[in-house]
Protein backbone atom coordinates (compact mmCIF):
# COMPACT_ATOMS: atom_id res chain seq x y z
CA UNK A 1 0.00 0.00 0.00
CA UNK A 2 1.54 3.45 -0.91
CA UNK A 3 0.10 7.01 1.17
CA UNK A 4 1.13 10.01 0.58
CA UNK A 5 4.27 9.39 3.27
CA UNK A 6 5.69 6.53 1.81
CA UNK A 7 5.60 7.87 -1.81
CA UNK A 8 7.04 11.14 -0.72
CA UNK A 9 9.92 9.04 0.72
CA UNK A 10 10.30 7.39 -2.73
CA UNK A 11 11.13 10.66 -4.33
CA UNK A 12 14.20 12.31 -2.96
CA UNK A 13 15.22 13.62 -6.36
CA UNK A 14 12.31 16.00 -5.89
CA UNK A 15 12.35 18.98 -3.65
CA UNK A 16 9.23 18.87 -1.02
CA UNK A 17 7.56 21.90 -2.89
CA UNK A 18 7.53 20.02 -6.24
CA UNK A 19 6.60 17.00 -4.65
CA UNK A 20 3.48 18.77 -2.97
CA UNK A 21 2.35 20.75 -5.98
CA UNK A 22 2.29 17.17 -7.79
CA UNK A 23 0.36 15.52 -5.11
CA UNK A 24 -1.92 18.52 -5.17
CA UNK A 25 -2.48 18.32 -8.69
CA UNK A 26 -3.79 14.50 -9.02
CA UNK A 27 -5.32 14.25 -5.47
CA UNK A 28 -6.96 17.76 -5.50
CA UNK A 29 -5.36 18.94 -2.18
CA UNK A 30 -4.23 21.53 -1.10
CA UNK A 31 -0.52 21.40 0.82
CA UNK A 32 -1.97 22.09 4.44
CA UNK A 33 -4.46 18.85 3.34
CA UNK A 34 -0.89 17.08 2.26
CA UNK A 35 0.60 17.87 5.72
CA UNK A 36 -2.28 16.89 7.63
CA UNK A 37 -2.84 13.76 6.05
CA UNK A 38 -0.09 11.36 5.09
CA UNK A 39 -2.01 8.29 5.64
CA UNK A 40 -4.10 8.88 2.41
CA UNK A 41 -3.78 6.18 0.13
CA UNK A 42 -3.44 6.19 -2.98
CA UNK A 43 -5.16 4.97 -5.59
CA UNK A 44 -3.12 2.67 -8.48
CA UNK A 45 -4.42 5.48 -10.86
CA UNK A 46 -2.94 8.31 -8.25
CA UNK A 47 0.11 6.55 -8.21
CA UNK A 48 0.34 6.00 -11.97
CA UNK A 49 -0.03 9.55 -12.46
CA UNK A 50 2.22 10.81 -10.04
CA UNK A 51 4.74 8.41 -11.42
CA UNK A 52 4.46 9.83 -14.61
CA UNK A 53 4.54 13.53 -13.38
CA UNK A 54 7.39 12.61 -11.23
CA UNK A 55 9.72 11.34 -14.14
CA UNK A 56 8.84 14.60 -16.41
CA UNK A 57 9.72 17.05 -13.24
CA UNK A 58 13.02 14.90 -12.58
CA UNK A 59 13.79 14.95 -16.12
CA UNK A 60 13.96 18.89 -15.49
CA UNK A 61 10.33 19.98 -17.16
CA UNK A 62 9.58 22.99 -15.19
CA UNK A 63 6.10 22.26 -12.61
CA UNK A 64 4.59 25.56 -14.49
CA UNK A 65 4.75 23.61 -17.44
CA UNK A 66 3.81 20.17 -16.28
CA UNK A 67 1.15 21.92 -14.37
CA UNK A 68 -0.36 24.28 -17.00
CA UNK A 69 -0.41 26.83 -14.85
CA UNK A 70 1.61 29.55 -12.60
CA UNK A 71 0.91 32.16 -10.48
CA UNK A 72 1.30 35.96 -10.98
CA UNK A 73 0.32 39.25 -9.39
CA UNK A 74 -2.37 36.47 -7.30
CA UNK A 75 -3.94 35.33 -10.60
CA UNK A 76 -3.74 32.05 -11.91
CA UNK A 77 -2.04 32.27 -15.54
CA UNK A 78 -2.13 29.49 -18.14
CA UNK A 79 1.75 28.53 -19.18
CA UNK A 80 2.75 26.75 -21.89
CA UNK A 81 6.75 25.89 -23.49
CA UNK A 82 5.64 28.74 -25.97
CA UNK A 83 5.82 31.33 -22.98
CA UNK A 84 7.86 32.39 -20.59
CA UNK A 85 7.26 31.19 -17.00
CA UNK A 86 6.69 34.03 -14.69
CA UNK A 87 8.95 35.02 -12.38
CA UNK A 88 8.16 36.54 -8.67
CA UNK A 89 10.55 39.00 -9.27
CA UNK A 90 8.69 40.30 -12.55
CA UNK A 91 6.01 41.57 -10.27
CA UNK A 92 8.16 45.08 -9.31
CA UNK A 93 7.67 46.03 -12.87
CA UNK A 94 4.06 45.83 -12.19
CA UNK A 95 4.01 47.85 -9.13
CA UNK A 96 6.37 50.45 -10.80
CA UNK A 97 4.31 51.11 -13.30
CA UNK A 98 1.00 51.18 -11.35
CA UNK A 99 2.78 53.76 -9.36
CA UNK A 100 3.52 56.09 -11.89
CA UNK A 101 0.28 55.84 -13.47
CA UNK A 102 -1.75 56.25 -10.13
CA UNK A 103 0.32 59.91 -10.26
CA UNK A 104 -0.18 60.44 -13.55
CA UNK A 105 -3.89 61.01 -13.16
CA UNK A 106 -3.37 65.14 -13.35
CA UNK A 107 -0.96 65.18 -15.91
CA UNK A 108 -2.14 67.37 -18.99
CA UNK A 109 -0.89 64.65 -21.77
CA UNK A 110 -3.17 61.52 -19.63
CA UNK A 111 -5.74 64.08 -19.72
CA UNK A 112 -5.89 64.77 -23.35
CA UNK A 113 -5.12 61.26 -24.71
CA UNK A 114 -6.09 59.16 -22.49
CA UNK A 115 -4.32 57.19 -20.26
CA UNK A 116 -2.30 54.08 -22.22
CA UNK A 117 0.02 51.30 -21.28
CA UNK A 118 1.95 49.17 -23.93
CA UNK A 119 3.35 45.85 -22.47
CA UNK A 120 6.04 45.16 -25.11
CA UNK A 121 7.23 41.70 -25.66
CA UNK A 122 4.19 40.42 -23.39
CA UNK A 123 4.46 36.08 -23.40
CA UNK A 124 1.88 35.12 -21.42
CA UNK A 125 0.26 38.19 -20.62
CA UNK A 126 1.14 38.44 -17.07
CA UNK A 127 2.13 42.10 -16.63
CA UNK A 128 -0.40 43.40 -19.60
CA UNK A 129 -3.09 41.46 -17.22
CA UNK A 130 -2.07 42.55 -14.04
CA UNK A 131 -2.07 46.24 -14.81
CA UNK A 132 -5.53 46.14 -16.51
CA UNK A 133 -7.13 44.43 -13.40
CA UNK A 134 -5.42 47.13 -11.42
CA UNK A 135 -5.98 50.53 -13.82
CA UNK A 136 -9.51 49.44 -15.25
CA UNK A 137 -9.72 53.32 -16.70
CA UNK A 138 -6.42 52.38 -18.73
CA UNK A 139 -5.93 51.37 -22.26
CA UNK A 140 -3.47 48.52 -21.87
CA UNK A 141 -2.01 47.10 -25.39
CA UNK A 142 0.65 44.28 -25.42
CA UNK A 143 2.33 42.90 -28.02
CA UNK A 144 4.19 39.76 -28.87
CA UNK A 145 6.37 38.73 -32.04
CA UNK A 146 4.97 34.73 -31.22
CA UNK A 147 1.40 34.06 -32.31
CA UNK A 148 1.63 30.82 -29.89
CA UNK A 149 2.33 33.03 -27.04
CA UNK A 150 -0.27 36.07 -27.89
CA UNK A 151 -2.85 33.04 -27.79
CA UNK A 152 -1.67 31.81 -24.86
CA UNK A 153 -1.84 35.49 -23.42
CA UNK A 154 -5.64 35.74 -24.60
CA UNK A 155 -6.86 33.22 -23.21
CA UNK A 156 -5.17 34.44 -19.69
CA UNK A 157 -7.06 37.74 -19.99
CA UNK A 158 -10.03 36.59 -20.58
CA UNK A 159 -10.09 34.08 -17.72
CA UNK A 160 -9.93 37.00 -16.09
CA UNK A 161 -11.80 39.24 -17.66
CA UNK A 162 -9.05 41.97 -18.59
CA UNK A 163 -9.57 44.43 -20.90
CA UNK A 164 -6.18 44.35 -23.29
CA UNK A 165 -5.35 44.71 -26.91
CA UNK A 166 -3.09 41.92 -28.08
CA UNK A 167 -0.79 43.02 -30.92
CA UNK A 168 1.52 40.64 -33.19
CA UNK A 169 4.52 42.63 -33.80
CA UNK A 170 8.09 42.57 -33.79
CA UNK A 171 9.06 44.68 -30.82
CA UNK A 172 7.67 48.14 -32.47
CA UNK A 173 7.18 47.27 -35.89
CA UNK A 174 3.77 47.29 -35.54
CA UNK A 175 2.42 49.52 -32.95
CA UNK A 176 1.07 52.68 -33.51
CA UNK A 177 0.06 55.21 -31.86
CA UNK A 178 1.82 56.79 -27.96
CA UNK A 179 1.66 56.18 -24.51
CA UNK A 180 2.10 57.58 -21.24
CA UNK A 181 3.65 53.89 -20.06
CA UNK A 182 5.69 51.32 -21.96
CA UNK A 183 7.06 48.00 -19.62
CA UNK A 184 9.17 45.48 -20.85
CA UNK A 185 10.82 42.19 -19.68
CA UNK A 186 12.66 41.27 -22.48
CA UNK A 187 15.49 38.77 -22.93
CA UNK A 188 18.05 39.87 -21.17
CA UNK A 189 20.35 36.78 -20.60
CA UNK A 190 23.85 36.74 -21.70
CA UNK A 191 23.92 33.96 -24.62
CA UNK A 192 26.94 32.43 -22.64
CA UNK A 193 25.59 32.16 -19.33
CA UNK A 194 25.67 28.80 -17.46
CA UNK A 195 22.46 29.12 -15.49
CA UNK A 196 20.83 28.78 -19.17
CA UNK A 197 21.42 25.09 -18.49
CA UNK A 198 18.15 25.34 -16.03
CA UNK A 199 16.19 27.11 -18.50
CA UNK A 200 16.51 25.00 -21.09
CA UNK A 201 12.27 23.95 -21.54
CA UNK A 202 11.98 28.06 -21.34
CA UNK A 203 11.52 30.00 -25.05
CA UNK A 204 15.45 31.04 -25.84
CA UNK A 205 14.12 33.77 -27.87
CA UNK A 206 12.75 35.25 -24.60
CA UNK A 207 15.62 34.35 -22.57
CA UNK A 208 18.66 35.01 -24.28
CA UNK A 209 19.89 38.61 -25.71
CA UNK A 210 23.73 38.57 -27.44
CA UNK A 211 27.07 38.47 -25.47
CA UNK A 212 25.87 40.67 -22.65
CA UNK A 213 22.20 39.99 -22.83
CA UNK A 214 21.71 43.62 -23.79
CA UNK A 215 20.82 43.65 -27.52
CA UNK A 216 16.62 43.92 -26.59
CA UNK A 217 17.45 46.40 -24.18
CA UNK A 218 20.05 48.59 -26.39
CA UNK A 219 16.96 48.52 -29.32
CA UNK A 220 14.07 49.36 -26.86
CA UNK A 221 15.47 52.01 -24.96
CA UNK A 222 15.92 54.48 -28.15
CA UNK A 223 12.94 53.07 -29.99
CA UNK A 224 10.67 53.54 -27.34
CA UNK A 225 10.65 57.12 -27.66
CA UNK A 226 8.58 57.64 -30.69
CA UNK A 227 5.88 55.83 -28.93
CA UNK A 228 6.20 57.98 -25.97
CA UNK A 229 3.79 60.87 -24.81
CA UNK A 230 5.89 63.54 -23.40
CA UNK A 231 6.72 62.93 -20.08
CA UNK A 232 5.77 59.56 -20.63
CA UNK A 233 7.96 56.49 -18.55
CA UNK A 234 9.72 53.77 -19.77
CA UNK A 235 10.07 50.82 -17.54
CA UNK A 236 12.69 47.74 -17.72
CA UNK A 237 13.26 44.76 -16.27
CA UNK A 238 16.92 43.29 -16.53
CA UNK A 239 19.44 41.08 -15.20
CA UNK A 240 20.72 41.74 -11.21
CA UNK A 241 24.27 43.45 -12.59
CA UNK A 242 23.15 44.84 -15.63
CA UNK A 243 21.59 48.32 -13.90
CA UNK A 244 24.17 50.33 -14.11
CA UNK A 245 24.47 49.29 -18.09
CA UNK A 246 20.74 50.55 -18.67
CA UNK A 247 20.92 53.52 -16.52
CA UNK A 248 23.64 54.63 -18.20
CA UNK A 249 22.07 54.12 -22.00
CA UNK A 250 18.89 56.14 -20.63
CA UNK A 251 20.60 58.87 -19.39
CA UNK A 252 22.81 58.99 -22.74
CA UNK A 253 19.31 58.59 -24.78
CA UNK A 254 17.74 61.59 -23.47
CA UNK A 255 15.71 60.48 -20.90
CA UNK A 256 15.16 61.66 -17.16
CA UNK A 257 14.41 60.96 -13.76
CA UNK A 258 16.52 57.82 -14.39
CA UNK A 259 16.28 55.21 -11.37
CA UNK A 260 16.29 51.59 -10.56
CA UNK A 261 14.40 49.31 -7.90
CA UNK A 262 15.60 46.71 -6.13
CA UNK A 263 13.59 43.29 -6.21
CA UNK A 264 12.89 41.54 -2.49
CA UNK A 265 16.45 39.82 -2.85
CA UNK A 266 18.02 43.67 -2.80
CA UNK A 267 19.01 43.01 -6.38
CA UNK A 268 18.71 45.80 -9.26
CA UNK A 269 15.99 44.95 -10.94
CA UNK A 270 13.84 47.30 -12.68
CA UNK A 271 15.19 50.47 -14.74
CA UNK A 272 12.59 53.51 -15.56
CA UNK A 273 13.21 56.71 -17.17
CA UNK A 274 10.81 59.62 -18.23
CA UNK A 275 11.30 60.86 -21.93
CA UNK A 276 10.44 64.45 -22.13
CA UNK A 277 10.40 65.09 -26.36
CA UNK A 278 12.04 67.93 -27.17
CA UNK A 279 12.30 69.54 -23.98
Amino acid sequence: MTTIASWLHEQPDLDRLDRDLLLGEVLGLNRAQIIAHPERRLERAELDTLQRLAQRRQRGEPAAYILGRKEFWSLELKVTPAVLIPRPETELLVEQALTINRQAVGDQAVREHGQRVLDLGTGSGAIAIAIATELQHAEVCASDISQAALKVAATNAATHNAAVTFIASDWFVNISGNFHTIVSNPPYVPHADPHLRSLEAEPRRALVSGREGLDAIRYIVPAARAHLEDHGWLIIEHGHDQGPAVRQLMLTTGYRRVSTAPDLAGLERVSRGQWQGGS
